[in-house]
């Protein structure tokens, strides 16, 4: 009997600390799930100050037409890429966040080149999108630290006993985390000449 008693009880403990692994681990996944959607929110937004940006340009200047192409088709490539946070390897987070660049890299050119250009600085429709660009750049690097914090959480979990066993059991990965663009490393030389 005292066999018997043992036995059910060790299997309620384990079917309890079983349970209350899978819920940590549907808690965390769940916030990366909506910091995930915080993030794309981010760059939605810079996706969507665009076309206003170009087209304050355009009408302001006879400008570069090329550096306006390139802003646009990152921006539609950009947008195109969609990832799933339940399933996101480190590959997909890769190509979505080389894409991103891309379009930060055409709006930097972008915004190099109209400084050649001091009536379309001094125009105020334009200031505002590029504060307004500024700004969603913060929130957009807000959100991916944001994202890279609750991916240490999740994966730790993943990783720690006895929640590892819930997490083999029940199939939940590790997520990747965004990494700096290469050559971050390295400050940028600024000369004055």
């Amino acid at each position: 009997m005292k066999k018997w008693l043992v036995i059910i009880l060790v299997a309620v403990v384990a079917g309890f600390t079983l349970m209350s692994s899978y819920n940590g681990l549907v808690k965390a996944e769940e916030e990366i799930d909506s910091v995930w959607a915080n993030v794309e929110s981010s760059y939605q937004r810079r996706a969507d100050l665009i076309p206003n940006l170009v087209n304050t340009v355009k009408g302001q200047a006879n400008f570069e037409q090329q550096t306006l192409t390139n802003v646009i088709e990152a921006r539609a490539k950009a947008t195109q890429t969609k990832i799933d946070p339940a399933n996101m390897t480190e590959e997909q987070l890769a190509q979505f966040q080389q894409e991103q660049n891309q379009v930060g890299s055409a709006l930097s050119r972008l915004l190099v080149t109209v400084e050649q250009y001091p009536q379309l600085k001094a125009h105020e429709g334009f200031m505002n999108l590029q504060a307004q660009l500024e700004g969603t750049e913060n929130r957009i690097n807000v959100a991916r630290n944001k994202f890279n914090d609750a991916a240490r959480i999740y994966n730790q979990k993943v990783r720690q006993f006895p929640t590892k066993f819930a997490a083999l059991i029940f199939g939940f990965k590790e997520k990747p985390y965004f990494k700096s663009a290469s050559g971050a490393e390295n400050a940028p030389t600024v000369s004055f000449n």
